[in-house]
Order: C-alpha cells, then sequence, then structure tokens
C-alpha cells in the first residue's frame, strides 16, 4: 500500500524596510517584470550570443540590437497596448504576412495576405498600428 506524506515549502523574508507585506510582493513582481526584459534581449534578440575583443565592434552591435528591440517593442506596443508582448511571441503574430505595395493616382497600398491563424487579430492590430502613425 502506498502511503501519502505531505510536503511543504516555506519561504522566510527578512527585511528592515517599512514597506506592508503587500507591498513587498509589488516591488518583487516589478522587479521580475525589470529582469524580463534583460531575459528577452538575452535569449530572443542575441544580445548575449556575440563578444570580439574589439570593444568599439561590441559596442555597436549592443546598440544595434537595443535600438531594433526598442523599435519593436514600441510597435508591438501601438499593435497590443493593453500588455507587453515578447519576441518569441510578437514576432510569429505580426511578421507571418506577405505583403504587396501598389501605387494608383499618387496613393500608395499596402496590401497585406496573412498566413497566420490568428491574422484577424493581427489585422486589426496592424489596422491599429496603422492608424496612429497616420494621425
Amino acid at each position: 500500500m502506498f502511503g501519502f506524506r505531505a510536503e511543504y515549502e516555506y519561504a522566510v523574508l527578512v527585511t528592515n524596510t517599512d514597506y506592508e507585506i503587500l507591498s513587498l510582493g509589488q516591488l518583487y513582481r516589478d522587479r521580475a517584470d525589470a529582469e524580463n526584459v534583460f531575459d528577452e534581449l538575452k535569449n530572443q534578440w542575441g544580445w548575449g550570443g556575440f563578444t570580439t575583443h574589439d570593444l568599439h565592434r561590441c559596442q555597436l552591435a549592443a546598440r544595434a540590437v537595443a535600438l531594433i528591440y526598442n523599435w519593436w517593442s514600441s510597435y508591438v506596443r501601438l499593435a497590443n497596448p493593453q500588455a507587453h508582448r515578447e519576441a518569441i511571441t510578437s514576432r510569429p503574430w505580426l511578421m507571418s504576412s506577405v505583403g504587396c505595395r501598389t501605387e494608383h493616382a499618387g496613393q500608395t497600398t499596402i496590401t497585406l495576405t496573412g498566413l497566420h491563424a490568428d491574422f484577424a487579430k493581427a489585422r486589426a492590430a496592424l489596422m491599429r498600428v496603422s492608424a496612429l502613425l497616420q494621425e
């Protein structure tokens, strides 16, 4: 016969701050949110994947990755203002379309054909970004 063994996990927090316990929980979540950005830069954008003895080239590559990350994050935030979406989910969602640019009577039109299962949501988000950028 199998016996049941109850296992418990405890955590102890020792601090000398004057914050209430609920405030400490929020501070911990905020810290985790900040660390998630660095994790995303390192693992999904390749920020930690280049090394060279030439400091100038290394700094240039790091700045280029940071700049593109900032542009993409701003673009995705315009597309989905309710929440932060990491690159691992936002790139397939917003970049899985084939585009065709046409010009007629001085007006340029871009037509997208979606290849993603959630293209209807992506189309609505892209239309929202387009409207914001045209204002």
